[in-house]
C-alpha cells in the first residue's frame, strides 16, 4: 500500500503490463486512476473501510500523516494493517476474476 506496488491498476497497467488500462475496478469514478493514494483515501468501494481507519487515525490521508500515526500507536498501527489486508484482499480477488 505505501509504495504503490501491487494489485493497483496504474501499476498492473504501466509496470505489469497485465491490465489494459490503469482505471479502478472498485468505485464508480471509472475517470481516476487506481493508486494507492486513490484507494486510500478516495475509492468510493473502499467507503467502509476508510471510515473505520479515519475513527482511529484521523481525516488526514496523506502519505506523511499515515506513516507517522501508525508509527505513533499500536491502534493506529493495526487500523491501517486492518485497511492494508482487507482492501488488498478484495484487490487481489477482483484481479484473480478478470484474468
Amino acid at each position: 500500500m505505501l509504495t504503490g506496488h501491487g494489485c493497483f491498476g496504474r501499476y498492473l497497467h504501466k509496470i505489469a503490463g497485465r491490465e489494459p488500462t490503469a482505471q479502478c475496478h472498485h468505485c464508480a469514478d471509472r475517470d481516476e486512476d487506481d493508486t494507492a493514494e486513490h484507494t486510500l483515501a478516495r475509492c468510493s468501494g473502499f467507503d467502509e473501510q476508510r471510515a473505520a481507519l479515519v475513527a482511529v487515525i484521523g481525516e488526514d490521508l496523506s502519505l506523511p500523516r499515515v506513516v507517522a500515526t501508525m508509527l505513533g500507536s499500536d491502534a493506529s498501527w493495526k487500523a491501517m494493517l486492518d485497511f492494508c489486508e482487507s482492501t488488498i484482499s478484495q484487490k487481489e480477488a477482483a484481479e484473480r476474476e478478470r484474468e
